[in-house]
């Protein structure tokens, strides 16, 4: 067995994930990537695209987000939500031509509003994890059919999410999947094509590749500091600390693990020094960025993709989590923050990329473990199913929502699996991630390599979106 297979071997079997609990270790597991196995005959693409995901964990309370406007659909979801209710006076109506109910906005998501009016943005409605369709609660309840593990879980959810398996407790990702198969794109095999401002994620882990982590600081990576330039002896010192490490880190170790550990330390201070030189480079934005760690995590994005020629990508993946959405209390106070910060940091992120003319090569979504019942638990919303997702971006068809916005009566509803106010989701997962795919480069023949469970929801064959809300 070759040296080269002797470390693909052990990266894949040992578990180095897991010692990714620092931004270094997760740094050093992301050049897994120069190692994959994948064998393809993919061609570099000629453009640049990028796909940035925001984790709501918790479970948010979407149909809060998005709200039926109409008179007659108001006053039906007034009545379900009861004390949970958004006054239809403060709402931000919109238009959806896709839908036949009319719908509002959060009043707090004032930048998601705008975004929308511009069609720049859109919502997916009664999006959920799903192995198979499901048209009714007979087929919820009749045994026949396969469900995603853990439905009302966070810990399987939010997992779920993430690895577009729900059948399953996979450790791999939707996104990990779509770097072992597209990292070689790229001309710089030193970083990761997903990189993580939120550390180890499971959307992020491939089986030959992990996300690069970098901080919303500095210039983005925490690494070995160097001398300052202030200092007359900077460059004799910082060279001298240099191959000082590279000399401990060359040595002809005994075993794989160590030999391992030395190799990707020794990739990484070049990896380190590479990632903040080329952020480094980049002005600053006109746009003003919030000082909330969110929008601050999206100042950082747009400096890594304004970089991204200097670092040669072509492909990257961004990814953050923003928690605290397990709301069974005081639902409405906290949505109102927590909302609005969301809405921030997506118009922050817009108006930064259509600054430097790159708003049409990133496409921003978001996640979340599930929705909340739709009847109130006296002060709050317990977990539910299906709910409501964003997409954002100048390639986005937006100022529509897609999928089928559901009637919110409870009563003899088909959709609802409880009297709680659950709902079946209409619109599969996969649905939304195989969009988000084609667009990114993955060939529709390849779909089912990153998400198993495409062809129950979709036809590869089709010459038609799997959901239409992105050109």
């Amino acid at each position: 067995m070759s040296k080269s297979i002797s470390r693909r071997h052990f990266l894949g079997q040992a578990g180095c994930a897991a010692m990714g609990t620092t931004t270094l270790m997760s740094t050093l597991a992301s050049l897994m990537g120069t190692n994959k196995l994948i064998s393809t005959s993919l061609e570099t693409p000629g453009d640049y695209k990028a796909l940035v995901c925001i984790l709501l964990a918790g479970g948010n309370d979407s149909y809060n987000m998005l709200v039926p406007f109409g008179q007659t659909e108001y006053a039906e979801y007034a009545a379900t939500r009861s004390d949970l209710a958004i006054p239809r006076d403060s709402l931000l109506p919109i238009h959806a031509p896709s839908q036949t109910k009319q719908l509002g906005i959060h009043p707090s998501m004032t930048h998601v509003h705008s975004l929308y009016e511009s069609g720049n943005l859109a919502f997916i409605t009664n999006v959920g994890t799903l192995v198979e369709p499901l048209a009714n609660e007979a087929d919820f309840r009749s045994g026949l059919k396969k469900l995603p593990l853990g439905i009302y879980s966070h810990s399987d959810q939010i997992q779920q999410w993430q690895t577009a398996i729900p059948q399953s407790r996979e450790a791999i990702g939707w996104g990990g999947r779509l770097a072992d198969l597209l990292q070689e794109t790229d001309t710089n095999q030193g970083v990761s094509m997903n990189i993580s401002l939120s550390g180890r994620n499971v959307f992020q882990s491939g089986r030959h590749t992990l996300e690069y982590s970098i901080s919303n600081r500095g210039n983005g990576v925490q690494g070995i500091k160097s001398y300052s330039r202030w200092n007359g002896n900077a460059g004799f010192n910082n060279e001298v600390r240099d191959n000082a490490y590279k000399s401990i880190v060359d040595k002809m170790y005994g075993n794989v693990f160590e030999q391992t550990m030395g190799n990707l330390t020794n990739q990484t201070l070049d990896s380190i020094e590479e990632f903040e030189a080329a952020v480094g480079q980049i002005p600053p934005f006109n746009t003003q960025f919030s000082s909330h760690y969110l929008s601050q995590n999206m100042h950082m994005v747009a400096r890594t993709i304004a970089a991204n020629s200097i670092l040669g990508n072509n492909r990257q993946t961004f990814f953050m989590t923003f928690g605290g959405w397990d709301h069974h209390n005081e639902v409405l106070n906290k949505q109102e923050l927590m909302l609005g910060v969301v809405s921030r940091a997506i118009g922050d992120l817009y108006n930064a990329l259509e600054e430097i003319g790159l708003d049409r090569q990133v496409s921003l979504f978001t996640i979340s473990d599930f929705a909340r019942t739709l009847t109130s638990n006296g002060n709050g919303s317990d977990h539910a199913w299906g709910g409501n997702a964003i997409v954002a971006g100048g390639a986005v068809n937006g100022g529509d929502v897609y999928g089928q916005y559901p009637d919110l009566y409870i009563q003899d509803n088909p959709l609802m699996v409880s009297r709680r106010g659950n709902l079946i989701p209409t619109t599969a997962a996969d649905q939304y991630f195989a969009e988000l795919c084609l667009w990114f480069g993955v060939s529709p023949n390849d779909l089912s390599i990153i998400l198993p469970n495409i062809r129950n929801f979709h036809s590869i064959q089709s010459q038609s979106a799997p959901i239409g809300f992105i050109l």
